[in-house]
């Protein structure tokens, strides 16, 4: 049968999503997760004036929302103390990393990323026909100076950098930041993937810079802000960088409740600081249970904890799939020197409840 031809870059490629949605593996397994403890999702939800904001906005849904997204990066603005027009919204990170794919990464290109880091930057890469250059991470860690060095030697188009990062919840302080940020060409852009900055340590993130043309830095209203449904986020850069994703964004790909939602959320200073005190006690209860069963826990700086399961990636796998029988959702990295860890998201504490009544029996399953 005759059909429309795929442009060569897409034929290509193989159907894939960058992650399996807990959706998907109900659907799968026949029944719903009791706990989900997997998606790097805030359980703690939005700020109630957020959730108002956005039932409000819902109301006059029959409207579109702003294409310029005025009002949210105005607050934000405002929220940072630097100018509106160093500012662009986005659908998440998720969406802003395909945009900045699509403008500096020619058919061909390099981007240099960690062998194991944030995936859907290489299903972006992927779909725009760039290649990505892996460095292996060092003890857990994102290896900043490997990264510059590389991005330098391939003449990369992009370099990529999770601080703290995902999947392994290390962080680099402001100071190793900086001087990585400073050994990267300035030919080179670098993607500072900052969405977990708010639950970090002080001294982690560097004062923002809006002078810099090759830095763009990357905030999410989808963690800390529990808004990951919504699909809002945000890049901080130059103000011709910037700029030029007036050239190939979605301007109505952030819909109305998401920018009143964010605008309200940004107000509410409160409940983010209430988020990040349930988000530490959770992650402390997180590790206590995996070192009660004989594992573990890693550092973290974000709102999941990663856990060294004392085995190789099959064992980790195992520990996976039994909690997964036993209806609790959690994810691991998949990479070749990260994976036989797994990966456990801050939940309620009755979530981490049914976490610890249910690992010792998937542990116990595995033999």
């Amino acid at each position: 049968m005759t059909r429309p031809s795929l442009a060569p870059i897409a034929a290509a490629l193989s159907d894939t999503v960058p992650f399996v949605g807990p959706e998907a593996l109900e659907r799968r397994l026949g029944q719903t997760f009791l706990a989900r403890l997997g998606a790097n999702e805030n359980p703690f939800g939005a700020a109630p004036t957020a959730l108002a904001a956005m039932a409000e906005a819902l109301s006059a849904g029959w409207k579109y929302g702003d294409p310029e997204n005025h009002d949210l990066r105005l607050a934000l603005a405002r929220h940072h103390a630097i100018p509106s027009d160093a500012i662009v919204i986005g659908e998440g990170i998720d969406g802003l990393l395909g945009l900045a794919v699509r403008l500096y990464a020619a058919p061909g290109a390099i981007i240099v990323s960690s062998l194991g880091a944030y995936p859907t930057l290489n299903y972006h890469a992927a779909g725009f026909g760039a290649e990505v250059v892996s460095v292996p991470y060092r003890e857990y860690a994102e290896n900043l100076m490997a990264l510059a060095t590389t991005a330098r030697r391939e003449r990369a188009s992009i370099v990529y950098l999770a601080n703290p990062d995902n999947p392994m919840g290390s962080w680099h302080s402001a100071q190793a930041v900086t001087q990585f940020i400073d050994a990267v060409p300035p030919s080179t852009l670098i993607l500072l993937d900052e969405a977990y900055g708010e639950f970090a340590p002080p001294g982690t993130l560097p004062p923002l810079d809006t002078d810099r043309p090759n830095l763009l830095r990357l905030r999410t209203f989808s963690k800390a802000y529990g808004m990951a449904g919504l699909r809002c986020g945000y890049a901080i850069g130059e103000r011709q960088t910037i700029a030029a994703f007036e050239r190939v964004r979605n301007h109505f790909g952030v819909n109305a409740v998401a920018q009143a939602g964010a605008i309200a959320a940004i107000a509410a200073p409160e409940h983010l600081d209430q988020v990040v005190q349930l988000t530490a006690a959770s992650r402390a209860r997180i590790a206590q249970i995996a070192t009660d069963n004989g594992l573990t826990p890693l550092p973290s700086a974000t709102n999941f904890v990663t856990i060294d399961c004392g085995g190789d990636a099959s064992h980790a796998s195992g520990i996976l799939t039994a909690l997964a029988a036993r209806r609790i959702f959690i994810r691991k990295p998949m990479a070749s020197g990260l994976d036989h860890c797994i990966r456990i998201s801050v939940g309620t504490p009755a979530d981490l409840d049914m976490l610890a009544r249910e690992l010792p029996q998937a542990i116990a399953a595995l033999g």
